[in-house]
């Protein structure tokens, strides 16, 4: 093995990171309608993909550029996830349903700096307590960890909120209005 094969490994290495972080990036933009920047995200993604696999597959017994190019697909697959987190706010929906403490729960998130709504409903047993709040998704360990701490057996779900127009949201800084 030469320098020159470890060296187009590595341009495919990276080139295939770059290629699969844009896409993870291109499927969150996808998914709150911003149209406009997915289709450049796609673009750019188009044309990296084209490049590294027309490099691979001129020499499919080049196993170095094979193995960059499926390490490159995973790397790049973990790194969107870290940016995506990082870059990207994303906000939550939490239920709460509780037949014990519900009020409990609400109290303890609302003091933890959650917009919360509670509201009483009727389950298969008998009363239960439905709390409903929107959050960032980086805080929804936090919130979930309050629930359990009062109420263990708590059913809980969580959806991704595609936009959010007013309400109380928790931030690091400080509580605000949206």
């Amino acid at each position: 093995m030469n320098l020159e094969t470890l060296l187009v490994a590595l341009v495919i290495l990276v080139l295939r990171i770059l290629n699969y972080s844009i896409s993870t990036v291109r499927m969150v933009a996808i998914a709150r309608n911003m149209r406009l920047f997915a289709a450049v995200m796609a673009a750019l993604e188009a044309l990296i993909f084209a490049l590294v696999i027309a490099q691979v597959i001129t020499n499919l017994n080049d196993i170095p550029s094979l193995v960059a190019y499926c390490l490159g697909a995973s790397v790049g697959s973990y790194l969107g996830m870290v940016l995506e987190a990082r870059l990207i706010t994303s906000y939550m929906i939490m239920n709460v349903i509780t037949p014990i403490r519900g009020h409990d729960i609400a109290i303890a998130l609302r003091e933890a700096g959650f917009g919360v709504t509670e509201m009483r409903g009727e389950g298969r047993n008998g009363v239960v307590t439905t709390l409903r709040s929107t959050l960032n998704k980086r805080d929804l360990p936090h919130a979930n960890q309050l629930v359990r701490n009062i109420s263990p057996d708590a059913f809980i779900t969580t959806e991704e909120a595609r936009a959010i127009h007013r309400g109380w949201l928790r931030t690091p800084q400080r509580n605000r209005w949206v």
